[in-house]
């Protein structure tokens, strides 16, 4: 018997005691009899051995330490453009879903994006991704849409100068009408949607609307970008760092009517959590420039680089799934665009942006938050715009 051994069985017989002991003993066993004389007992290129009911618990132990998860199928739908770009390296690397969870990419475009849609893949493929476990890349929405378990849908028809506001809505309606269709014939039933093109919340709208078997609570829209972007303004205005900052919520449109508030969120200090309110000590800022701030935030980006937000919306969409899939840590909650059930009375059947929290993968509103009259104008003003482009989406549809 081995001294470490001897040890063991000399030690008082705690709890602690009596784990380590089970631990020695069966790892001890483990090696013995699977590790040291693995032809033995593995000899059947992997499959379960024949012999005594010993070497069978081993196999389970030996196959329960190399397991590895399946693959999750992600459709990244307009992959060929700048969100498309920097959202597919950050799938791969898993800031997405984890860096346990190997992926297969599905990427789609149109026809006159195909040669560029191909760079892509060649540059995921040089990346050399561990995660990364295979590349579809497509023009075809149906080959696309097959057996995705999450479809990320950033392409969509942006409006351009001179262009009404009802023929950017009637391009889009068009592009999203079909990408449902595919979507509803070939993605795994319990397929989670992410819409981040612009008109975003309307979008999806149209989305759930011909893809009728996705559960509602399976399409989403991005206000998450609009969300960092608020907490990235108190935490320069603070001082802090953003990872201290949390519940703040976008309600309503991924607009400029959209309306970042303040009165719930909470800042960590040496001394425990404060609010924002309180230790900003400026109503009048926080009712003003930081609202304006943050709704035009992506004008800002605009002018700056000419050029929309790429980089931060591409980390958004996978903070928003990160989030939706693995849960939101206690005590915080993230905004996403939902399908409303009513909640603080906003009319059901749109998508508005609600805060909420996930577990186990789905997500719930939360409930009984304090709303004020500044507050309600602003949340009824958003939702009167969703409404409105709802209408004007539906009359595209003839």
């Amino acid at each position: 018997m081995s001294s470490i051994a001897a040890m063991l069985l000399l030690m008082p017989l705690s709890p602690l005691h009596r784990f380590l002991r089970f631990c020695y003993y069966i790892s001890s066993y483990f090696y013995s009899t699977c590790v040291y004389r693995p032809p033995v007992h593995f000899h059947n290129n992997g499959e379960k051995p024949s012999q005594s009911p010993r070497h069978w618990c081993c196999w389970y132990m030996w196959s329960f330490v190399n397991m590895e998860k399946e693959p999750v199928r992600v459709l990244v739908a307009g992959a060929a453009g700048q969100i498309g770009y920097a959202i597919v390296p950050m799938i791969a690397r898993g800031v997405m879903l984890g860096p346990d969870q190997p992926v297969i990419l599905h990427m789609l475009d149109i026809e006159p994006a195909a040669e560029a849609l191909n760079g892509v893949k060649m540059e995921l493929i040089d990346a050399a991704f561990p995660l990364l476990k295979g590349v579809v890349a497509t023009t075809d929405a149906v080959e696309a849409c097959k057996e995705v378990n999450i479809a990320v849908m950033v392409g969509g028809f942006p409006r351009k100068e001179g262009m009404e506001r009802k023929d950017m809505m009637s391009k889009n309606v068009s592009i999203y009408k079909a990408q449902a269709s595919a979507l509803e014939q070939h993605a795994a039933p319990d397929c989670k949607v992410l819409v981040v093109a612009n008109p975003a919340n309307t979008n999806a709208l149209i989305l759930k609307e011909f893809a009728p078997s996705i559960p509602e609570k399976n399409v989403t829209c991005l206000t998450r970008l609009d969300h960092n972007r608020a907490l990235g303004q108190i935490s320069q205005r603070l001082n802090v760092h953003v990872s201290d900052v949390k519940n703040v919520i976008i309600w309503g449109n991924h607009s400029s009517t959209q309306y970042p508030d303040v009165n719930h969120a909470k800042v960590t200090t040496s001394s425990g959590e404060k609010s924002v309110r309180e230790l900003v000590a400026d109503d009048q800022w926080l009712n003003t420039e930081f609202i304006t701030t943050v709704q035009q935030r992506g004008a800002a980006i605009i002018k700056a680089r000419k050029l929309s937000s790429a980089l931060s919306a591409a980390s958004a969409a996978c903070d928003h799934i990160r989030n939706w899939v693995l849960g939101t840590p206690k005590g915080t909650w993230v905004s996403m665009g939902v399908y409303s059930d009513g909640s603080y009375g906003i009319e059901r059947g749109l998508i508005y942006s609600f805060p909420v929290t996930c577990e186990k993968g789905e997500w719930s509103i939360v409930q009984g938050l304090k709303i004020d009259e500044f507050s309600r104008a602003k949340m009824d003003a958003t939702a009167k715009e969703l409404i409105e482009e709802k209408a004007l989406a539906y009359s595209c549809l003839g």
